[in-house]
């Protein structure tokens, strides 16, 4: 445990700033189905209710015209947006750009569904905002890597799911214990995200939010325990809190697809795409702590108790802190945090 708490100290030593200022990543998802030849229905979403909001729009190709008739609406932690594209000549050749995500650490999927029935689909990134359709690429592969590097990038980007995650490996004592608690809670993020994405259980933003937020903090109360020496039901069976609190941040998880909106025909590979990403981002993390952990333990290095207690007072106080931003914003008292 000791050599496990000082390599998580240097781990948090290298990137605890990032972590303390991330944001989860929940993608966008800009839709564009071709009704004639110059025209398009236009589906925008942006992602909604989280801790930050995305100033992220699309820009259509100077060529076009876009008419949006409706006002905005809010759907499933999503701003939705709905209206007609003209463009002479068709959208093959021009070029689609997101404005603002270059400042975000998330993406946006665009998918452009064709008169002859083809369907292209790309993945933009903050370092690459734009894309000129009609290339002739961004078929079913590219839709397969797409869906992957959400996921990778959802839990990877999501430090609240990184802290729990720390913090289970803080409170677990064994190599077997510690395997057979992580797959508890991949078990069971896996079925909720699932039961979510199927639209079989909805779950509001807001108070998923604060109750994801509220299991990290209940982590870092145990991993106190741990330290003076005293024991609990979590501590002796930890796998059984990480399956209950997997279900809940399995809805957590879903969000980053719900959202989107994706077509029932596109629904179970998507899923299961996504959450092949949502665990190789999760294995990667566990692996570069484990690697940490036995590089402290060759060196031989030896830091001051206070200096090894860092990562349960980092789970612990971000777990406080978010419990209570996202109470208040549950509450509708975002103002007392300005």
């Amino acid at each position: 445990m000791r050599r496990f708490a000082q390599a998580l100290a240097v781990a948090i030593a290298l990137c605890g700033a990032t972590v303390a200022i991330a944001h989860e990543v929940r993608p966008g998802f800009l839709e564009l189905t071709q009704t004639t030849a110059e025209s398009y229905n236009f589906l925008w979403k942006k992602p909604s209710g989280g801790e930050v909001e995305l100033q992220i729009a699309p820009v259509v190709p100077p060529q076009c015209r876009l008419v949006v008739p409706g006002a905005q609406q809010l759907s499933h932690g999503a701003v939705v947006v709905r209206g007609q594209l003209s463009c002479p000549g068709g959208i093959a050749g021009k070029t689609l750009a997101i404005a603002g995500l270059e400042a975000t650490i998330t993406d946006v999927l665009v998918r452009v569904n064709h008169a002859d029935g083809r369907t292209e689909s790309r993945l933009l990134r903050p370092s690459a905002p734009s894309v000129t359709l009609g290339g002739g690429s961004g078929g079913l592969m590219e839709r397969v890597l797409g869906y992957v590097q959400l996921g990778f990038q959802h839990i990877l980007f999501g430090p609240d799911h990184l802290l729990f995650v720390l913090g289970l490996m803080l409170i677990v004592a064994g190599r077997w214990m510690l395997v057979k608690t992580l797959t508890a809670f991949t078990v069971a993020h896996s079925i909720t995200l699932a039961l979510a994405t199927l639209g079989h259980v909805a779950v509001p933003v807001a108070p998923l939010e604060a109750a994801i937020a509220l299991s990290i903090l209940f982590l870092g109360l145990e991993v106190v325990r741990t330290w003076r020496g005293e024991t609990s039901f979590t501590l002796r069976h930890p796998w059984v809190v990480a399956f209950a609190f997997g279900l809940l941040h399995g809805f957590g998880f879903a969000s980053g697809l719900a959202a989107m909106g994706l077509p029932k025909d596109e629904i179970p590979i998507a899923l299961l795409l996504f959450n092949v990403g949502v665990e190789l981002g999760q294995l990667a993390f566990v692996l570069v702590l484990l690697v940490l952990a036995r590089s402290v333990r060759q060196v031989g290095l030896h830091w001051p108790p206070a200096l090894q207690r860092v990562p349960g007072y980092l789970v612990g106080t971000l777990g406080a802190f978010w419990t209570i931003e996202r109470t208040l914003v549950l509450l509708g008292l975002t103002g007392a945090l300005r």
